[in-house]
């Protein structure tokens, strides 16, 4: 190859670069931390399995009539403890046998689902609201108000829930769902308190919250607009997690008698009339449990994963 020239050398390394050539500049936003979390939830197998499962227990509360045509409260002697199903036929009221009184168990297990998904998703609505309230207030304030609210979180803390809730319900007469959700709301908002109180700690002394108090924010616009926002992400995970929980918490208290009871449906209640009868028909004990294991396990994954998007020291 002959040898360039000075002066050709220095305008070969001096040349510009084609315009087609330059590569286009992009302004992309940058993404929030629930827009980081939802990218990470959409990735995620427990999250989309535990979704699917949730999608499915919310379709069967709100439709049972979708998923069976059979009346749970209608009993038939005939089928007194039959056990053999129509494995061809899912759907029918002989899918998962009958009980003692001659009642699709089937039908029960799809009606029951409606009781046990509003006790928890109510509880997890009436504590996530209060304990965030009581919380953000003690924890922006300080002071006196964060001693005297911290000392009454304290005092129902102390208290054990599934026996301060048995306490409660004993002083109604008729257990309907919403005694059961009163009772476990009453001492459930304790643990959405305490942590929402160490998260608006945290929060508060942020720089954007120092900007809004420069530029005459008031008090209430600095605590819905800019602390609560902030300080929901760990609040979310503890409720979603605790969901599942109350799931438990309602079929436990059903069980030992104190919950809900006949003529209302739940699996709380099912597992209660099948622990008498586990020696003759297991199956009536066998299924209800099986599907109160699925729900509260969908629950606890989804919350898992909630907690793995939200917190980018997991991630």
């Amino acid at each position: 190859m002959p040898d360039m020239t000075k002066t050709e050398a220095l305008s070969t390394e001096g040349a510009v670069a084609p315009v087609d050539a330059i590569a286009p500049v992009t302004h992309e936003k940058p993404r929030s931390l629930w827009g980081d979390a939802w990218a990470d939830l959409r990735r995620n197998p427990y999250f989309l399995v535990s979704s699917v499962l949730i999608f499915v227990l919310l379709l069967i509360a709100a439709f049972p009539g979708l998923f069976t045509s059979a009346d749970p409260t209608k009993g038939d002697l005939v089928h007194h403890f039959l056990t053999k199903p129509e494995l061809g036929s899912i759907g029918s009221p002989d899918w998962f046998g009958y009980d003692g009184q001659g009642r699709s168990v089937y039908a029960r297990l799809i009606y029951g689902t409606r009781a046990s998904i509003i006790v928890a998703v109510a509880v997890t609505l009436i504590v996530t609201i209060i304990g965030s309230i009581t919380g953000m207030i003690s924890g922006y304030f300080g002071g006196i108000t964060d001693a005297i609210i911290s000392r009454i979180t304290d005092i129902f803390f102390g208290i054990p829930f599934l026996l301060g809730s048995m306490v409660v319900l004993q002083a109604f007469t008729k257990r309907t769902v919403w005694t059961v959700v009163f009772a476990l709301a009453f001492l459930g908002w304790t643990q959405i308190t305490r942590v929402m109180r160490g998260s608006v700690i945290t929060v508060k002394q942020a720089d954007y919250v120092h900007a809004a108090k420069a530029l005459g924010a008031g008090t209430t616009r600095i605590l819905f607009r800019h602390v609560l926002p902030n300080a929901m992400a760990p609040v979310i995970v503890v409720s979603t997690i605790a969901l599942g929980g109350y799931v438990g918490a309602e079929a436990t208290l059903s069980y030992l008698g104190l919950g809900l009871a006949s003529p209302t449906i739940s699996w709380g209640v099912d597992i209660s009339a099948g622990a008498a009868q586990i020696r003759v028909a297991e199956h009536i004990l066998l299924y209800p449990s099986l599907m109160l294991s699925v729900t509260v396990l969908a629950f606890i994954m989804l919350g898992e994963a909630v907690r793995n998007a939200l917190d980018p020291k997991l991630r």
